[in-house]
């Protein structure tokens, strides 16, 4: 990364920083699109299965990668400022803690995983194949962590590239692990849908390998020596990232659990082919929204660099371009989806049933698709300032206390299960505007700030 000087420069190098996160967030997206569509190919129990193992899963892996991308505003600041000493520290000291992280969730998941599972009202079959999912994916937790430090590593210093060479070659092995353990072929177990969890646990130890390897080949990586000093773990290092990561995390895990809880919520209340019809269009929601996410995550390497070399205007500039791409680029997504709605159904179920209700899902995803752009490109410019306390209250307020009441309350109306949908709407629309508020004051007060000095 450089200073730019004009609007264009600035727009090149924010393209710049960008498609490569994009694909690499299509990539890792793309790993849980394809456990879902392969495993509603294997039958409509799998399916279920799946959904409700990813419901699980996925707000405690968000939350918890979340904490992890403290990395990012802390390298970012760092190279704006021209302290790249302290980077290889730092990271090292966020593998520590990634580590514990693993610990601590392998722990929680032995104790609480049939638990919750016995009191959600499941069918044998659909609870079993859940359990043994999550069975097989957590042997890729500790490398799902340590890899994503590096990744933030990585990225932080505008090498998205990188973690994109590493998502284009693991995705492909992925499918073909699914291939093989879902349908059983080549002689492996026809696994079904749990096939998916170990296949999937299978590619994030490859991710791993592939990008411990590049710490040690790249020049930035040798130059900081990146892996080749271990100082004891720091409880003070530990707690600036925590101080970073956790509100961040949390107000990941407010809006990812959004979905998850609607999604067991059905699970006592209605059939498996809402359930289904539900995940299958979480999912395709949730490649769409790979695009404002990646912009998030590239406002946030860009800010962050902008504030560590002091230069706030630059940060705003960068702001304003974020946040504009984002809501465009999903509103002409949204346009493209209300045509084609019928193919995006058949992608994931050959049953009638599910793709008609798919179909019907997939209209609320449209509408609250905007409000979703808008309120994540937000986050990720304060982020970069390193603003995430107040942010994680505005995310509490609008996604616990709006968002899953409206929707809980509305689903017992004529509306049914899509009564969820436009409770999630509610609660992205008033995080985005509290974002967008958050985001003022926080520009203002660096103006003042930065005159200051």
């Amino acid at each position: 990364m450089q200073q730019t000087y004009s609007s264009k420069q600035k727009l090149r190098q924010f393209l710049t920083i960008l498609w490569p996160i994009l694909v690499t967030q299509v990539g890792y997206n793309a790993m849980n699109l394809f456990d879902t569509i392969m495993s509603g190919r294997a039958g409509t129990d799998d399916l279920a299965g799946v959904a409700i193992g990813s419901s699980l899963w996925m707000p405690a892996y968000v939350a918890l990668t979340g904490i992890l991308i403290a990395v990012t505003p802390v390298v970012s600041q760092l190279v704006g400022a021209g302290r790249t000493e302290g980077i290889a520290p730092s990271v090292t000291q966020a593998l520590y803690l990634s580590a514990v992280i693993a610990v601590v969730v392998y722990g929680i998941g032995a104790l609480a995983l049939d638990p919750i599972l016995g009191f959600m009202q499941l069918d044998p079959e659909v609870r079993d194949i859940a359990k043994h999912y999550l069975i097989g994916l957590s042997y890729g937790i500790l490398p799902l962590f340590l890899s994503g430090v590096i990744r933030n590593y990585f990225d932080a210093q505008g090498y998205t590239r990188v973690t994109m060479a590493i998502v284009l070659f693991a995705v492909p092995c992925n499918i073909v692990l699914n291939y093989l353990l879902i349908f059983g072929k080549l002689g492996f177990p026809a696994m079904g849908g749990v096939g998916a969890g170990y296949a999937t646990a299978a590619t994030y130890w490859l991710i791993l390998a592939l990008s411990v390897f590049l710490c040690f080949r790249l020049e930035a990586p040798r130059a900081q020596r990146l892996l080749r000093r271990w100082p004891v773990p720091s409880p003070r290092a530990f707690k600036e990232l925590l101080g970073i990561g956790v509100p961040i995390g949390l107000s990941i895990f407010f809006e990812a659990s959004i979905f998850s809880v609607v999604t067991l919520l059905m699970g006592t209340t209605f059939d498996t082919v809402t359930i289904a019809s539900h995940q299958a269009a979480i999912s395709f929601a949730a490649l769409l929204f790979m695009m404002p996410l990646s912009i998030s995550m590239a406002l946030t390497i860009l800010v962050g660099f902008e504030i560590g070399a002091g230069r706030p205007g630059d940060a705003r500039q960068y702001s304003r371009i974020g946040i504009v791409a984002a809501v465009g680029i999903i509103a002409a997504a949204a346009v493209v989806l209300f045509f084609n709605r019928a193919l995006v159904a058949s992608w994931f179920t050959e049953a009638p049933d599910v793709a008609e209700m798919t179909q019907r899902f997939l209209i609320f995803v449209i509408f609250f698709q905007l409000s979703d752009a808008a309120q994540a490109s937000l986050q990720g410019a304060l982020r970069g300032y390193k603003d995430v306390t107040v942010p994680f209250v505005i995310a509490l307020v609008a996604y616990w206390l709006i968002g899953i009441p409206a929707g809980y309350g509305l689903s017992w109306t004529a509306l049914g299960p899509f009564g969820y949908w436009i409770g999630i709407t509610a609660g992205l629309t008033v995080a985005a505007i509290g974002f967008a508020i958050r985001l003022r004051r926080v520009q203002a007060n660096a103006r003042r700030e930065a005159a200051a000095d």
